[in-house]
């Protein structure tokens, strides 16, 4: 293999390449990507349910039914999507983490070239806390439906939104357009509903179809007919196989097989292959087949020549998922698709014959081992030639002022897991009880959540998960103290999880112990420096603990990030008015309320508020 994953894209340009013009004027990029979306649930691949607007894009563009996730969850699998990058180089490995800002991504190569740039994203994992936004001049990571870490935007409002800076744009443009609808939980609306077991899931599909739908024939109503427009998904769902409801825990083709279509009027002629494609390759593709030159670098390959009719050598296919390792402490999985078979390193691997085993069922790794051991080597190659990411999480400037504020800090980046870890797969009875678990927790049944984590934890002291949810249960149940020692083992347990920080600050910060909370709200925004609530929260700490000029800095740290935001001006008028400034005092809380007239109430009962409500 002398072109394995480290390929340029964009190397077969052509005349592009020699420095020759383009042909035509640049194109309008669309890129849509439907989380959580297997291939059987559109209609033009499984046939089973109603995919109307996906199904005549595909007729009249290139289809791809079977394309690989280099990882089945949502923030690194887009990740690679825009960058072209394995998780490997990325260093994006889990929701939660930060896009390193120094890497380009399509949407800063397309702004470099004179397109605007403008991303409509629907699901918490991408918002801009994230890094995603790099790139973005427009970013709406507007979340209206839900709470805490799964609020979402519907897809007809997304579409609405995406639609309204369309009509007005410029071109050439390069939109992204994200629909969350089919990920967990499923509730989609009662006309979309679908029937059979899992009637919820597709019905949700349905109803991302109608937003397409609706987004595409918003396009043909302005003309914005130069365009290639690609529809993809970030990885697929288990439901029910291999006995994973959703995904994330494990790589078998149910969660990393997505459906893949590239569409353009005179750049893109109808047609279809196997070839396994794979995400990364979406960003290379769409350059070369745009006529601009490529990312200087990337692990995808252009799929132009596939695009035109012409034989391409398949490139392998590498996935992950460090979930079972970030959120339950079992062993990290990989995999390697090629040649028709796929390898799972994994404590006990797995091989699979494709062809004549999709859906993953017999394991050939004790009768195949001259297969198994050529995909092991290529496995070894691709991860020791992909294996310098660039560290997620790094702020030099949001670092700097932590020090400056005294919080040298201890929490780092994620690290890898160790060797000697339990397999997921023999796993799967304990992780059952924690998701039963967790149900209840999700339900508001706190007190029984309680009882069946800590039955786990009898059984296995070491759960993050366990300690984890616990101690997030006890304090909905408004038991801080309990809340406090069962999060602190948490973070003992796990201290590069940004959650188990979060949730221990706000048990500290409810228990009235701020000096302590201060502590760890800093160790949150070293792991998500450009979260909004974590200095906003620390900002909060620090004043009740006195120490308001440190308390300062985080405030305008926190604006920076959101500018105007209410809560943040609420904190500021309180500010102001603990040293006595009650002129700027009265300014920032005028400004906070016509932000949000509902925080009157909040500031009626602030002592330190209250008077200058007054004098108003």
């Amino acid at each position: 293999m002398n072109r394995l994953v480290f390929a340029v894209a964009g190397l077969a340009c052509g005349a592009l390449a020699s420095g020759a013009p383009p042909t035509s004027p640049k194109p309008s990029v669309l890129l849509v990507t439907i989380d959580t979306l297997r291939p059987d649930a559109v209609g033009w691949i499984g046939g089973l349910n109603e995919t109307p607007a996906f199904d005549r894009l595909a007729r009249e563009g290139f289809r791809f039914r079977s394309a690989v996730a280099p990882v089945p969850l949502t923030l690194p699998s887009h990740a690679s999507i825009l960058s072209g990058l394995l998780p490997l180089r990325h260093g994006v490995h889990d929701n939660g983490q930060l896009f390193p800002q120094s890497l380009p991504t399509l949407a800063t190569h397309l702004r470099a070239l004179g397109y605007r740039t403008a991303a409509f994203v629907s699901g918490y994992p991408l918002q801009r806390t994230f890094g995603l936004d790099h790139g973005f001049t427009t970013y709406d990571d507007s979340l209206p439906h839900g709470k805490e870490g799964w609020v979402e935007r519907r897809a007809h409002q997304t579409t609405a939104a995406a639609l309204a800076w369309l009509k007005t744009a410029r071109a050439p443009w390069f939109v992204w357009v994200h629909y969350y609808d089919p990920h967990d939980p499923y509730d989609p609306p009662r006309v979309f509903w679908r029937p059979g077991p899992r009637g919820a899931y597709d019905g949700e599909v349905t109803t991302v179809d109608s937003a397409l739908g609706q987004l595409l024939a918003g396009l043909d109503s302005v003309g914005a007919s130069n365009r290639i427009t690609v529809v993809t998904a970030d990885h697929g769902e288990g439901l029910g196989e291999h006995e994973e409801r959703t995904h994330g825990y494990f790589v078998y083709d149910s969660t990393v097989l997505v459906p893949l279509v590239f569409h353009g009027a005179g750049r893109v002629a109808p047609g279809e292959s196997d070839l396994p494609a794979r995400l990364i390759d979406i960003a290379p593709t769409i350059l070369e087949a745009a006529e601009l030159p490529p990312i200087s670098r990337t692990d995808g390959v252009s799929l132009l020549p596939t695009l035109k009719g012409k034989k391409q050598a398949p490139e392998p296919a590498y996935v992950e998922t460090w979930l079972p390792w970030t959120y339950f402490g079992w062993s990290p999985l990989t995999a390697l698709r090629h040649g028709g078979f796929k390898l799972i390193q994994a404590p006990r691997p797995e091989l699979f014959d494709l062809t004549a085993d999709p859906g993953e069922r017999t394991n050939l790794v004790a009768q195949r081992s001259e297969q198994r051991g050529r995909l092991a080597d290529l496995l070894e190659r691709v991860e020791a030639q992909t294996g310098t990411a660039v560290a997620p999480g790094a702020d030099a400037d949001a670092i700097e002022r932590l020090r400056a504020l005294g919080y040298v800090g201890t929490s780092g980046t994620l690290r890898q897991a160790p060797l000697g870890l339990p397999d997921p797969k023999d796993k799967i009875p304990d992780r059952t009880a924690l998701l039963e678990a967790e149900d209840l927790l999700r339900a508001g049944r706190w007190n029984e959540a309680v009882a069946r984590f800590d039955a786990i934890l009898t059984r296995d002291p070491e759960s993050r998960f366990a300690a984890l949810r616990s101690g997030i249960a006890l304090l909905k149940a408004g038991r801080p103290e309990a809340a406090v020692e069962r999060l602190q083992r948490a973070v003992a347990l796990d201290p590069h999880r940004a959650e188990a920080r979060y949730a221990l600050a706000d048990a500290l910060m409810r228990r009235g112990t701020h000096r302590r909370a201060a502590e760890e709200w800093a160790e949150l925004v070293r792991l998500q420096p450009r979260r909004f609530e974590g200095w906003l929260n620390l900002a909060v700490a620090l004043s009740e603990s006195g120490q308001l000029g440190e308390a300062r800095v985080a405030l305008n740290e926190a604006l920076s990030i959101e500018a105007n935001q209410p809560q943040a001006l609420l904190e500021l008028a309180r500010l102001e008015a603990r040293q006595g400034r009650r002129p700027a005092a009265a300014k920032a809380l005028r400004s906070a309320l016509a932000a949000n007239p509902q925080l009157s109430a909040r500031a009626t009962a602030d002592p330190l508020l209250a008077p200058l409500l007054a004098k108003r």
